[in-house]
């Protein structure tokens, strides 16, 4: 029996070690801005924001993975979870996108005024 509280409690702080890692990561960039990445765009929005985009959805797959215990469960119900939240994920980054860069274009090059 100490035996597996021992794995837990190791389970325990590798979770914990790894999303403080890619957390860490994530405010160093937001704080430095390295001038490759927050100056280069891909698909209309500079590469830092998809980087913290994608390490977001790093960290919420494996905090269902870890603490939602996804990873004893058969491959189809893992893949029932996960896959429409990703889908989701990613389909409002897409709008939130678009209509954030309609919105920036309408008041850059019309002659209303940014009232926000």
């Amino acid at each position: 029996m100490a035996h597996a509280h021992e794995s837990n409690t190791k389970r325990i702080w590798t979770v914990f070690g790894l999303l403080s890692v890619i957390t860490t990561v994530e405010v160093a960039f937001g704080i430095i801005k390295p001038h490759a990445l927050y100056h280069n765009t891909f698909l209309s929005m500079n590469i830092l924001n998809w980087i913290f985009i994608i390490l977001t959805i790093v960290k919420a797959y494996y905090i269902m993975w870890a603490f939602m215990h996804l990873e004893g469960e058969k491959k189809s119900l893992r893949w029932s979870i996960v896959a429409p939240l990703v889908f989701l994920i990613l389909y409002l980054c897409f709008i939130i996108l678009i209509e954030g860069d309609y919105v920036f274009e309408v008041f850059k090059t019309s002659h209303y005024k940014w009232i926000f």
